[in-house]
């Protein structure tokens, strides 16, 4: 990520290196092995300027393609947040989703009961209607029996008064 503070700097490793380094021509090398042999080759001289040459080279023909890719990499994570952040959204959706449809149950479950509850309403009132029409024929029939018992007990009063009438009286004799 440093890739960008490099090319602002530019490729001058010259003016940052200490006065004894910048003054040398050559610089001492580990030995390099030699792939087709198994002896290491004897110690190289190379010329400090090939040096910042070649690392000049390496970092203007890198450079661009590691920023290029920086800045995809960026464009990526941003991207990725994006769809984070959408699919956090839709999963918020689908949770309301899962609510209306609970919401939606209770409500058809609410209705259900309403539908009980009524019908439970009309059974009472019917039977509240058959209870007092119930009650009116009681309370007829208890009259007609109390008539009828009162017209008995009258009928036996007066058969008990038509036989006191028709028992002979002794008469008075004066």
């Amino acid at each position: 990520m440093e890739v960008e503070g490099m090319e602002d700097k530019g490729p001058s490793f010259q003016s940052e290196l200490p006065d004894c380094q910048a003054t040398q021509q050559q610089q001492l090398l580990p030995p390099p092995l030699d792939l087709q042999s198994s002896t290491p080759v004897e110690n190289v001289y190379v010329d400090q300027k090939a040096v910042d040459k070649l690392a000049e080279g390496f970092l203007s023909h890198y450079l661009p393609d590691l920023q290029n890719s920086k800045r995809a990499l960026q464009e990526l994570t941003q991207n990725q947040l994006i769809l984070l952040d959408t699919l956090d959204q839709e999963v918020t959706k689908f949770r309301e989703c899962n609510a209306l449809l609970d919401l939606n149950s209770l409500f058809t479950e609410a209705k259900v009961y309403q539908n009980k509850l009524v019908n439970i309403r009309k059974e009472m009132i019917l039977l509240h209607e058959k209870t007092t029409k119930l009650k009116k024929r009681a309370l007829k029939l208890q009259q007609q029996k109390q008539k009828e018992l009162l017209e008995k007990e009258q009928q036996r009063e007066k058969e008990l008064e038509r036989e006191r009438q028709l028992i002979a009286k002794p008469a008075k004799r004066t």
